[in-house]
């Protein structure tokens, strides 16, 4: 299956603002996880209908509403309804497979990225969609299935720490994306390390094994930069963003997920360029392997075609070979081809051939 372009022919001219989920199902039932909070008081549970988490919308506090599933249609058009979101809000969620962006509607912003982690398990990248609705007061996160890798930031908040406790949605916002980040960081760092080992072997001892393996190395490098670079440029755009829901104090924070990024983007090209000397360094070492084979071929066939001339001439069946009746002939012979090979490899030698 490719991992790189994902498109259902079902989904080919569809309009833009049908809610159709457009990816696959990761989970088998949607959960709706709410936290509520302000400075001093902490609301956190698992709803069963989008009513319940529909009230909080109107509380003076700052409600987080996390959906893990997005394959039942039928809770996001409640969720629609109930926080009177556009329609093509809906629709880009629903769709995982779209390009990260930052998009502002008349109620909201719509941010998508998407989030890289890696399963100790496989050792593989699990790449998943995530999208962000912000609003004054709610932030509703969609992700694709259920896992702990906000955790930190719902610590923070039991925690009481006063910065996000005293934050808003747009500090939330930030915390989150801070976390997606920093995992891109990670991931890059975990193959980086393999890459870096790879270098110390290919120098041992390249062979075919290595080349299969600079090539996984940059089959997954390019699968990752895939999701690196359209995250860079819609974080530069987020932080360059003009919007209502977006405090000026929160905006020295957006500028940190800029530098973050760009280590991340830089890091990817850096290790690509790695992956393209190491390439070029093992093809180099093989043909160094291989002129040095040659050379030792070389330096003994050039030896050995006086010496061959010499056996030719004696091999001929010619009746009248002055040096056949002479009894030393066999050894003079023999000596002759042995002080011309033996001067040759002096030459050789002295010309630094081999």
């Amino acid at each position: 299956m490719t991992r790189f372009i994902k498109k259902n022919k079902q989904h080919i001219g569809l309009p833009p603002d049908e809610l159709i989920f457009r990816g696959q199902k990761k989970i088998d039932q949607v959960l709706l996880r709410i936290i509520d909070f302000d400075s001093t008081n902490l609301t956190e549970d698992y709803v069963k209908t989008v009513k319940e988490i529909s009230e909080f919308q109107h509380k003076n506090t700052v409600t987080w509403i996390n959906v893990d599933g997005l394959h039942n249609t039928s809770i996001m058009e409640e969720i629609t309804s109930a926080f009177n979101l556009d329609t093509l809000v809906m629709a880009e969620v629903l769709n995982t497979e779209a390009r990260p962006r930052v998009i502002e509607y008349d109620n909201c912003t719509l941010i998508t990225i998407k989030m890289l982690q890696n399963d100790d398990n496989s050792n593989k990248t699990i790449v998943e969609n995530l999208s962000l609705i912000l609003t004054k007061s709610v932030l509703i996160s969609f992700q694709e299935r259920k896992g702990d890798v906000f955790e930190p930031v719902r610590e923070r908040i039991r925690k009481q720490k006063k910065r996000i406790r005293n934050g808003g949605t747009d500090y939330l916002t930030f915390a989150l994306l801070d976390i997606v980040v920093d995992n891109y960081l990670y991931v890059i760092s975990l193959l980086g390390e393999k890459i870096e080992t790879l270098e110390e072997t290919l120098l041992l001892n390249p062979n075919q094994k290595i080349i299969n393996e600079i090539n996984n190395y940059k089959r997954e490098l390019n699968f990752l930069r895939k999701s690196i670079k359209p995250a860079k440029e819609m974080i530069f755009s987020l932080a360059k963003l003009d919007s209502d829901y977006i405090g000026e104090s929160t905006h020295v924070h957006y500028k940190e997920l800029e530098d973050n990024i760009s280590q991340a983007n830089d890091a990817s090209d850096d290790y690509r360029e790695i992956l393209s000397d190491q390439l070029n360094i093992y093809h180099t070492t093989i043909s160094s392997k291989l002129n040095d084979i040659m050379k030792f071929l070389t330096v003994f066939s050039v030896i050995f075609i006086p010496l061959t001339f010499i056996a030719g001439i004696y091999g001929t069946n010619f009746e009248y070979v002055p040096e056949l009746s002479y009894k030393y002939s066999y050894f003079i012979m023999w000596g002759l081809m042995i002080v011309i090979a033996v001067i040759m490899l002096l030459f050789f030698k002295n010309k630094k051939w081999f």
